[in-house]
């Protein structure tokens, strides 16, 4: 038997995540190394992933495959395609830089109780959710795959709820109802898009007899699974209504501002930037590989709901005077372009969808987490608590700029790419829709630059006077991530080259083709 690399991929968090867990309550440091190291380790087997990964070869590989409960047919059952791979390298990638910026984000102000351990559980958790996060990327047994998707619930409500930002504003009872709000909000929500998939889950057990996607795929094929029109729908509408609240997307989303809000800013990277992307992933894999037809048949309707997230979400990013709640709203924007593309249902807009996962997953990174050393120095989330920083903090301000310039999608910065070729994509199939959406672009500088501008240039404010620039853990955080964002930016074929061969299996599962440029004949 070959070493089963996938399952060592999330094993290794999931181990940590425990040892984490049992470190006594007196050795938060021990606890904080002992993450770092088990993210770092993540990182190799993830890149090694990444490396045995072969573009041209079979659609799901590294395979794995073992019953579980045999008595209705599921089975533990792995595999990545491009798109797979892709994402699980993106969340190995983010996990330490999470793990870095949150350093004493949970150390306890006053050590009340020697058994209270805090960043013990903190640390334990986020490597929880990176190993729950990893696996659902590599299930290819729809049971599993639901299982994954709602245990992530629990390890997140906990961080939400129980790590609150400590820059909140209000009273300590405020925030803590505040926080407790959210952390409900966000777990009543994806709570409620999860026994939805669940009923569809075993709707399509019924229908199809199994839960493997290889089956399913090969039943298909060979003309032995036919499923009505009406039963495909209401499959597929069960499915994509938990998608569409994990990703989130308009009118599903008001869970995010509020959980992004309320967490720490590493917890609300890891909200947006890694478990998030589990929804549009999910949309790819599950809701166009299983329902096809359906999935064309929702597509008009998809379509507007994607087109009204990229303009709404922008334009209440434009009037927020909260930082955070301001790039919470930017992500759903964002993630509206992520739908278009995929549901765009040509290779360039789908390309452009998956490579706009792992560009948005690094540009919000960068911007949210230098935003949170900037919080953390000021002790105020609101934009107007600000000004001048860049004359007393050039190099925070510098990868501040960086980061929103990668937000509105800057050509020369890893999101350009993405969002060009979704707007590519978008255009070709859908003239109008493509033409609505470029408003989001212009929108998006419009609340970039003037968060820079009030926050950054300008008279030195009183408050922020004093304040210090990046130090070597932060630097450690925002320069790798700037380097990322500019070298796919200018040189994005290490990405494209996996993403494509699986964009081309999904356009076969659709039985679509990329439309034809009609060219008038010369006269």
């Amino acid at each position: 038997m070959s070493f089963p690399l996938l399952t060592a991929t999330a094993a290794l968090p999931a181990i940590g995540a425990i040892a984490c867990a049992a470190v006594p309550a007196a050795q938060r440091t021990a606890a904080k190394w002992l993450a770092l190291i088990v993210s770092l380790g993540t990182l190799v087997l993830a890149g090694i992933v990444f490396a045995r990964f072969e573009p041209g070869g079979d659609r799901y590989q590294l395979t794995e495959s073992h019953a579980w409960i045999k008595d209705f047919g599921v089975r533990y059952e792995l595999g990545v395609d491009g798109i797979g791979v892709a994402l699980l390298a993106l969340t190995a990638l983010l996990i330490p830089f999470v793990i870095l910026a949150g350093w004493h984000d949970a150390d306890p102000l006053e050590t009340k109780s020697s058994r209270w351990r805090p960043t013990q559980g903190f640390f334990a958790l986020i490597l929880m959710v990176e190993a729950m996060v990893i696996l659902s990327f590599e299930a290819t047994d729809v049971f599993l795959f639901y299982i994954l998707f709602e245990a992530m619930l629990i390890p997140m409500y906990f961080l939400i709820g129980g790590f609150g930002d400590r820059a909140h504003t209000g009273s300590d009872e405020n925030a803590a109802t505040q926080r407790s709000y959210a952390a409900v909000k966000f777990l009543l929500y994806n709570l409620a898009g999860g026994l939805i998939m669940l009923a569809a889950v075993i709707g399509l057990y019924v229908v199809a007899g199994s839960f493997s996607l290889s089956e399913i795929a090969e039943a298909r094929a060979n003309g032995s699974l036919e499923m009505a029109s009406s039963t495909e729908r209401w499959l597929f509408l069960g499915f994509f209504f938990a998608f569409a609240v994990k990703a989130p997307l308009w009118p599903l989303h008001t869970w995010l501002p509020n959980a992004m809000g309320e967490a720490t800013t590493p917890v609300a990277v890891l909200i947006t930037a890694v478990v998030d992307k589990v929804g549009t992933f999910a949309m790819l894999r599950f809701c166009l590989q299983l329902f096809p037809e359906a999935s064309k048949w929702a597509t008009p309707v998809i379509l507007v709901l994607a087109l009204i997230s990229i303009i709404y979400g922008a334009l209440l990013a434009v009037g927020q005077r909260d930082i955070k709640r301001l790039i919470a709203y930017a992500s759903i924007s964002h993630f509206g372009f992520i739908v278009l593309g995929i549901f765009a249902m040509t290779s360039q807009g789908q390309s452009g969808a998956t490579l706009y996962m792992v560009n948005h997953g690094l540009s919000t990174a960068a911007l949210m987490l230098v935003a949170g050393f900037l919080i953390t120095r000021r002790g105020s989330r609101l934009i107007a608590d600000y000004g001048g920083v860049q004359k007393v903090a050039p190099v925070l301000a510098g990868t501040f700029l960086i980061g929103g310039l990668a937000t509105l999608s800057l050509p020369g910065l890893a999101p350009f790419v993405s969002e060009f070729l979704v707007l590519v994509g978008a255009f070709s199939a859908y003239p109008v829709v493509g033409i609505i959406a470029t408003l989001g672009i212009v929108l998006a500088a419009l609340y970039v630059l003037v968060l820079y501008q009030r926050t950054m240039t300008g008279p030195v404010a009183e408050s922020v006077r004093s304040m210090p620039d990046l130090k070597v853990r932060e630097l450690a955080v925002a320069l790798p991530l700037i380097a990322l964002l500019i070298f796919l930016g200018v040189f994005p074929k290490p990405l494209t080259d996996v993403v494509n061969p699986a964009v081309q299996h999904t356009m076969h599962d659709v039985q679509k083709k990329d439309p034809q440029p009609e060219v008038e004949a010369a006269k």
